[in-house]
């Protein structure tokens, strides 16, 4: 399977070649010996540990058991996804319009997931924004993006995945900067509409949802806001591009980041009284 990935699906290909040759040392094995014991031709091996060539599932297979690395596997495949499909293309996907912009946030991992951990820095996450405040979001990266104006069905999908809240199998652990609370999208009213939303979903029994206040000491500081569904995924956005986070090592980073995240957060009547005290200084 060869592919002409992107510089950064490039990197990630390279990287995971590298991990084979890891592997193959550790196991005191030459290339031509590895080839030899997998029935291929030596330079195969050769290009999979250059980046030149991606490997397939069954091929990290029969390299990690030929090494006795078998352990390995679920790592590697992970890093694979990656390497195929992680890094999405928001300008690709927009040609048919803002709906297809999604990233990780389609009905088939909300469905899946059972725990989410989401960290917003100056935003209200999609499943709590309300329709105008989405709307007017929105607007702005149809125009940005320049993309077909489906603004109207962008938004009616935004909200139909909204009903996942509702589901008592699920459990969403948020944590939202303050400057997410003062980041207006359309007009005060807008932004009042979605302030008294915030406090309805709070009380929601599957919702726990902390805000680190400004200027306040803390322990973390993260340079994106990020969502991780389980342990299997984490997911975060960029002006141009959705990146999908699949390796193990990576997704425990970022869950402990989410830890540092939520320890510097208010709680309970606190963080109602930071959103109400937003809500009153817009008149």
């Amino acid at each position: 399977m060869t592919t002409s990935p992107s510089s950064s699906a490039k990197q990630a290909q390279e990287a995971l070649g590298v991990r084979l040759r890891e592997l193959r040392r550790d196991a005191g094995l030459t290339g031509r010996a590895l080839a030899a014991a997998l029935g291929w031709h030596f330079t195969r091996v050769s290009k999979l540990e250059h980046g030149v060539q991606a490997p397939t599932d069954a091929d990290i297979r029969d390299w990690c058991h030929a090494c006795r690395a078998d352990d390995h596997v679920p790592d590697l495949l992970a890093t694979l996804r990656t390497v195929e499909s992680a890094y999405l293309e928001f300008r690709r996907q927009a040609r048919a319009g803002m709906k297809r912009v999604l990233g990780a946030h389609t009905v088939a991992p909300y469905d899946r997931t059972t725990l989410f951990r989401i960290y917003e820095h100056n935003v209200i996450p999609g499943l709590f924004q309300t329709a105008d405040y989405s709307a007017a979001m929105l607007a702005f990266w149809i125009q940005f993006l320049e993309t077909p104006n489906d603004l109207d069905a962008a938004v009616a999908a935004r909200m139909e995945r909204q009903r996942v809240l509702y589901r008592r199998d699920k459990r969403f652990v948020v944590v939202l900067e303050e400057q997410a609370l003062r980041t207006w999208f359309g007009t005060a009213e807008t932004q009042a509409g979605q302030l008294d939303r915030l406090l309805a979903v709070m009380s929601l029994p599957t919702i726990s949802l902390g805000i680190i206040p400004m200027m306040t000491e803390r322990p973390a500081v993260a340079s994106a806001g990020f969502w991780i569904f389980d342990n299997v995924l984490a997911a975060l956005e960029t002006p141009t591009a959705s990146i999908e986070v699949t390796r193990p090592q990576e997704i425990e980073l970022y869950a402990r980041m989410f830890d540092r995240l939520l320890a510097a957060a208010i709680h309970g009547k606190d963080a109602r009284a930071l959103i109400t005290k937003t809500l009153e200084e817009l008149g």
